[in-house]
């Protein structure tokens, strides 16, 4: 066996082996090269209309910045304070639920309802524990504000030379695997941008239709219910399911009307077939190429074997591994062995 065509495999364990041994401290490298690829499109565009690369950097940078800033100074805050306001008005729903139905009376409702309360209110001190137990340890909390500030530095100065360090690369590739490798790149790339710049923009989508749809029906915590639909969209029919089960559970508490459920109903079956007509084939289109089977299968098999963050990282690697799939493929019909020689 020729001794070279084990080079690359060893390259490659080296480079895992290195990869899992400074794992935490790659965390913010990892995290800047993740809002590095996202901007970097908005970086081209700007400096294709005769924008300074450094100038389209600031800006963008500054774009991201903001809507970091917004979501959590903005959109956080008035949901929890809309969760609050739900836990509040509970008891009161529940009396009159348990008025209207006998059956509910035998059940400790009210001691439930004290209870997410009181974890609530011991929730609003956690953070308070976290860094109180954080600054007892000078050394940890030190090295994590130093991760969290090495972030938008280092997202800066990789979106400023994004295309160098990819051109750098591509000049290290061996000479006759460079177009092979630069084509698979491409596709992965087209798929992975698409599915992470496309999924966002469905997501929000969504949950601007169901924030919208909950407020016209006057159904409580519209904003913290349509976040929660939409964000955990990027499971196929997960929002769709826990849109209409947290939704449908606060209009019958609220209204106890079935004009309420069929309400609930209708916002989420809208927000459903505009995902589907209007949403994903505008924002993420066809390029990413996963059957919906595929989808939810690559979603269950990443939260069996890496938990959430399996679940997070399944749709990306299952788009890459779908292009390479595809390359093998169209290889294996041009090959002889398909054809019988």
């Amino acid at each position: 066996m020729d001794n070279r065509a084990l080079v690359p495999l060893a390259i490659a364990l080296i480079l895992a082996g290195l990869l899992w041994l400074l794992a935490p401290v790659l965390t913010p490298f990892a995290a800047a090269a993740l809002l590095a690829y996202l901007g970097d499109p908005l970086v081209d565009r700007l400096e294709a209309r005769r924008v300074p690369r450094t100038l389209g950097v600031v800006l963008v940078f500054l774009l991201l910045a903001g809507a970091v800033l917004a979501a959590v100074m903005v959109i956080l805050p008035l949901a929890g304070e809309q969760l609050w306001r739900l836990l509040e008005r509970l008891p009161g729903w529940l009396e009159q639920a348990q008025a209207r139905f006998p059956i509910l009376a035998e059940l400790d409702l009210t001691r439930l309802v004290e209870l997410a309360r009181e974890h609530w209110q011991a929730a609003g001190g956690w953070a308070q524990t976290v860094l109180a137990s954080a600054s007892r340890s000078g050394l940890a909390l030190l090295a994590w504000l130093a991760n969290l500030l090495l972030i938008p530095v280092l997202t800066f100065y990789l979106l400023r030379d994004w295309d160098n360090l990819v051109a750098r690369i591509r000049e290290l590739l061996p000479r006759p695997w460079e177009p092979l490798i630069v084509d698979l790149t491409r596709d992965a790339d087209e798929a992975l941008g698409a599915f992470l710049r496309g999924q966002v923009s469905v997501m929000l989508a969504l949950a601007a239709v169901y924030a919208g749809g909950l407020w016209a029906l006057g159904i409580n915590a519209p904003i913290l219910i349509g976040l929660l639909a939409g964000l955990v969209s990027f499971i196929p029919y997960l929002g769709l399911v826990v849109g209409i089960a947290v939704a449908g559970l606060v209009a019958w508490f609220q209204f106890q009307e079935v004009w309420a459920l069929l309400g609930v109903a209708a916002v989420f079956g809208i927000g459903q077939v505009l995902e589907t007509a209007v949403f994903t084939p505008w924002f993420v289109g066809d390029r990413i190429g996963l059957h919906p089977v595929a989808v939810i299968f690559a979603v269950l098999a990443g939260g069996q074997l890496f938990g959430f963050v399996g679940m997070l990282l399944a749709l990306p690697a299952a788009a890459v591994i779908a292009v390479l799939l595809r390359h093998a493929h169209q290889r294996y019909l041009e090959s002889e062995a398909y054809a019988g020689e």
